[in-house]
């Protein structure tokens, strides 16, 4: 470590790590918590090594993967589950959520304010291309947040029109600067939702957020939670896919729509992949607590040297990303640099702001990754927009989090 950390830097780290004792020991102890419950729905489901082997053409009869939605289910506390390889991302399994909940005439609302950028052309916010919910005449509505946090009492009166079928809620933050949402929050949510109109829907981007506490939205009244596997509950092994679960009816609904009617689940083959998807989750609740160990780290080194962040290094955490407000582009742009140093893939690469897919702005990203565009490895990404907010996730161990925190540090310090 001491040919890639100069002594300044590495004396920084030394004591930031030495005030995080509680806090890490609260994040030790949640993983222990999750580990016991996932191997448990192991056991209950008696996972062997017949469950490993793929399907080809249609996957008829695909005994791992079945049994891996039967295990989600469980984890997750709902009727059903659906996890497929064939979801390309987290926004995809939310779309075949919003599409299978939804029919024309029915009105979604987002309950705290916009969802996720990807998500606006899915909605109809803005026109993305042919194909939304506005299109097939599902009207959209958003409750703004209020003060930053939020609206309790205008989510109940926009859930109250009868028009309402499904409620979107984003546990993240994405790329606004609220604080995500706790499980208890969510659970608050869902009972204000529900006395308001007790047939809408409420559906959980739950993105981010799997394992880092010990219950999921689906235990607090969340009717169904969406996710991408290529982040908390892939453990850095997944290689693509999503899952959804929750009330038997609309993961049946989202399976039709990733499917065809008269198909949904029946068919989706899995290509020698079953093994990665259990021994990624079986690692999940490890794994997450190595990123959110690297979350709490990088919040109290940036707090040492002056930066604003949130949430702070002491705060309760409810996902993995963890906000840096760096204030202007370039010290933006020489911490992405310095993440992107640290990564075992790519390393000599230097990010640059470009024109993504989906988003309103440039986007600048710093990601050497395993698997293409997994959350669950150390990443920064960022608006190019004030306040030049990075948003920092993952790390597969906290060893190698910490040296890219560090690495990131250091090219801020070395070029200011």
């Amino acid at each position: 470590m001491t040919s890639l950390i100069n002594d300044r830097v590495k004396a920084l780290g030394d004591q930031a790590q030495g005030q995080l004792t509680e806090e890490f020991a609260r994040v030790d102890a949640i993983a222990q918590e999750n580990t016991v419950r996932v191997l448990a729905a192991f056991q209950k489901h008696r996972v062997a090594e017949g469950y490993f082997a793929g399907t080809t053409g249609y996957g008829y009869d695909d005994l791992g993967r079945d049994q891996l939605d039967q295990i989600y289910a469980d984890l997750f506390g709902t009727e059903a589950a659906l996890v497929r390889i064939q979801f390309v991302n987290g926004t995809h399994a939310i779309a075949c959520a919003l599409f299978g909940a939804l029919k024309a005439g029915d009105v979604l609302v987002s309950a705290v304010g916009a969802p996720y950028d990807t998500l606006l052309g899915v909605v109809g916010a803005v026109d993305k291309g042919p194909g939304s919910l506005k299109d097939y005449g599902v009207a959209y509505r958003q409750v703004e947040l209020l003060d930053n946090k939020p609206d309790l009492d205008g989510m109940a009166k926009a859930a109250a029109d009868p028009r309402v079928k499904a409620v979107l809620i984003q546990r993240s933050k994405g790329y606004s600067t609220r604080a995500s949402l706790s499980v208890a929050e969510i659970g608050e949510m869902c009972q204000i939702i529900k006395t308001a109109n007790p047939n809408a829907a409420i559906l959980v981007d739950n993105c981010y957020g799997e394992f880092v506490e010990p219950l999921e939205p689906t235990h607090v009244g969340a009717d169904l939670v969406v996710g991408s596997l290529i982040k908390n509950p892939g453990g850095g092994l997944a290689p693509t896919g999503g899952y959804i679960a929750g009330r038997r009816d609309l993961v049946e609904g989202a399976a039709m729509r990733l499917t065809v009617p008269g198909i949904g689940g029946e068919c989706g083959c899995t290509l020698g992949q079953n093994r990665l998807l259990y021994q990624g989750l079986f690692l999940a609740p490890h794994t997450v607590a190595q990123a959110v160990k690297t979350a709490v780290f990088a919040a109290k080194v940036m707090e040492l040297l002056g930066y604003d962040t949130e949430p702070h290094s002491s705060a309760l955490r409810h996902d993995i990303i963890q906000m840096i407000h760096m204030r202007e582009p370039e010290a933006l742009k020489k911490f992405c640099k310095g993440i992107q140093f640290g990564a075992p893939v790519d390393s000599y690469v230097t990010p640059e702001p470009w024109d993504m897919p989906g988003y309103d702005c440039q986007v600048i990203m710093a990601a050497g990754a395993f698997i293409q565009g997994a959350s669950i490895e150390l990443s920064a990404d960022a608006p190019m927009r004030e306040p030049y907010t990075v948003y920092l996730q993952g790390g597969l161990t906290f060893e190698s989090g910490r040296l890219g925190v560090l690495l990131a540090v250091q090219e801020l310090l070395e070029n200011s």
